[in-house]
C-alpha cells in the first residue's frame, strides 16, 4: 500500500485508495467465510499488466491490459491476503486460478445495490498533483459511469457476454476530485 506522507504533504488520496481497497478486502473476506448473501455479486476490474497478477497465459493474451471478472454463480478457492486475493473462476468449463494484488484493482462494483468504487492506477497516484488556488474546495462531481464489464457469467461460467443493463444511476466514487 502507499506511504502516508509524500514529501511535506499528507497523501490523503493514497490513504483513501488504501482504505477503499481495505473495504473490498473486508467484503471479500466475508464472502470467503459465508458466501454471497442475497443477490449480491461483484464485477472486479483489474490491470493485467500489474506486477503480481497471476493469470493463465491464454487469459493474459486475451486481456493484455485490463480484465473484468464476476464473482457470482461459480467461483471457488477465494482467499484474501493482506497484499492480494486469489480465486478460481470457470471459463467455458475450464477452472482457472488467478491472483490479483490489491494495487491492481481498477473498479469494484456490486450492481445489486448500485455500489461502485473506482481506483486510479499507482502511476496516476504517483504523479505530482496540479497546484491549486486557495479557497474552499470545489464540490465533488459524480464520476462518469464505470466502463461495462468485459466478462459476465453465462450458464454459471465466466465467458464474454453483453454487459448488464444498469438499474439506474449508480454513484462511482473517484478520488481524484479530492486530491490537491
Amino acid at each position: 500500500m502507499s506511504d502516508e506522507r509524500t514529501g511535506d504533504a499528507i497523501d490523503y488520496g493514497g490513504m483513501m485508495h488504501d482504505a477503499m481497497r481495505g473495504l473490498v478486502a473486508r467484503v471479500l473476506r466475508q464472502v470467503a467465510a459465508e458466501g454471497l448473501p442475497g443477490d449480491h455479486h461483484f464485477f472486479i476490474t483489474f490491470d493485467t499488466t500489474h506486477p503480481g497478477v497471476a493469470l493463465a497465459d491464454w487469459l493474459r493474451e486475451r486481456y493484455p491490459e485490463e480484465m473484468t471478472v464476476v464473482l457470482q454463480h461459480w467461483f471457488e478457492g477465494l482467499e484474501v491476503r493482506d497484499d492480494a486475493f486469489t480465486v478460481t473462476l470457470n471459463f467455458g468449463d475450464s477452472p482457472e486460478p488467478m491472483e490479483i494484488p490489491w494495487a491492481a484493482l481498477r473498479t469494484f462494483v456490486d450492481p445489486s445495490v448500485e455500489f461502485g468504487l473506482r481506483f486510479e492506477s499507482r502511476a496516476a497516484e504517483d504523479r505530482p498533483s496540479r497546484p491549486r488556488t486557495a479557497g474552499p474546495p470545489a464540490a465533488p462531481k459524480t464520476a462518469p459511469r464505470a466502463k461495462p464489464p468485459a466478462i459476465r457469467p453465462a450458464s454459471g461460467t465466466n465467458v464474454p457476454a453483453d454487459p448488464p443493463t444498469p438499474k439506474g444511476d449508480a454513484e462511482v466514487v473517484q478520488l481524484d476530485k479530492f486530491r490537491k
